[in-house]
């Protein structure tokens, strides 16, 4: 979970030292630089969004959402995890979205402590969420409609075994990134069986951290040095996007040659607690290039499409002004601005989910720099 180490770390230093801009990574132009991507497919400008907080239920301190999915207006889920103590896990987190109000789902049932990290689900019969006990071992769960179950999988309880993020495709099936033993990075379940997928042909190492599928069926999987699409059959490997200390946090497929990739980069060096450079590339299936953004310093948390598969909002943390949600929104040639409500506490959005046939938004993060206490989960659409 890379996105909860730079939560656990640097935000909470970051905000009592001299502040010091990040250096390295992928880092765009500031906004009076603004540029436009022209050579990105689909310009059609995306309308703005007046955003808002929306109430949620009280956790356990040190409490944060980590994945976000909406199966429509009337259903979503949210996962993370709440009671961490210092280096010590807490427990798994779990809220789902009935159309009037956010409310916990009791996970009392599987007894574990640990965390959720990802969800996904497209109706109230197909929904998945993965994560790790305290132990590192991996978690599937499945929605029975009312609550959340343990799920059988190929490698569970196996060291080594990884799963990541998960995602559903148009037909229902799941997908889930990770590792197993033998090296594979791409989990397949229809419900019932599980397959891991054949091993990426260069036999990387990398793990993959996430995980996206397009309204067509092929499967993208990614990370800082891994990002590779599988088409049924076989995989495609693209040039990773590399990067000093670099994390991947989103990634969405327009087409083959247009790919947009969310993150943030440490760069080289640098004092202890240095925020991040946001990281925001665009592809056509061969290089990366770098769009500029309208704040450099923090990072980008998730991207998300419109209802035609189109750039749409991108989710981020502003490290020089905490107090609000910092989403972009595609104009038709740029990334531009769009703030969220200002709040006591820092936002920090972890997650960004598009709402089908509404037209609309869930973001969700936590109230704190760090995962510690006073922490409580933070939602806003």
């Amino acid at each position: 979970m890379r996105r909860r180490r730079f939560i656990s770390g640097v935000l909470g230093a970051g905000a009592g030292m001299g502040l010091v801009s990040a250096s390295g990574g992928a880092a765009g132009a500031s906004s009076g630089d603004l540029v436009r991507d022209t050579g990105a497919l689909g310009q059609d400008v995306q309308e703005a969004h007046e955003w808002q907080a929306v109430a949620a239920p009280e956790c356990a301190e040190a409490a944060q959402l980590a994945g976000l999915a909406a199966a429509g207006p009337r259903l979503a889920w949210a996962v993370g995890e709440e009671g961490r103590s210092g280096r010590t896990r807490g427990t798994p987190l779990a809220l789902v979205w009935d159309g009037e109000a956010w409310a916990r789902v009791s996970l009392a049932h599987l007894g574990f402590s640990g965390y959720l990290n990802s969800v996904a689900g497209t109706s109230a019969g197909s929904a998945w969420a993965v994560g790790a006990d305290a132990a590192g071992a991996a978690r599937l769960l499945a929605w029975d409609g009312r609550t959340w179950q343990e799920a059988e999988f190929p490698g569970r309880g196996e060291a080594g075994t990884l799963l990541t993020g998960v995602a559903v495709g148009p037909d229902g099936h799941a997908w889930i990134s990770g590792w197993n033993g033998d090296s594979s990075v791409l989990l397949h379940g229809d419900g019932t069986s599980w397959t891991w997928c054949e091993p990426l042909p260069s036999g990387t190492a990398a793990t993959a951290s996430g995980v996206r599928v397009t309204s067509g069926g092929d499967v993208w999987v990614y990370d800082s040095g891994l990002v590779a699409r599988w088409d049924g059959d076989a995989w495609t490997e693209l040039p990773p996007p590399g990067g000093i200390r670099a994390t991947v946090t989103g990634l969405l497929p327009v087409a083959d040659d247009d790919i947009w990739l969310t993150g943030y980069a440490y760069g080289v060096g640098g004092p202890p607690g240095k925020p991040p450079a946001v990281t925001l590339l665009h592809g056509d299936g061969s290089t990366w290039r770098s769009i500029a953004t309208p704040f450099t310093v923090g990072m980008l948390t998730g991207i998300v499409c419109d209802e035609q598969g189109r750039p749409d909002r991108i989710s981020g943390w502003d490290f020089w002004d905490q107090t609000r949600a910092h989403y972009l929104r595609w104009d038709g040639g740029a990334w531009v601005s769009e703030r969220g409500p200002s709040a006591t506490t820092p936002v920090v959005v972890n997650a960004l989910a598009a709402v089908p046939g509404s037209g609309g938004y869930w973001s969700a993060g936590t109230t704190s720099s760090s995962p510690y206490p006073p922490a409580q989960v933070r939602i806003e659409r």
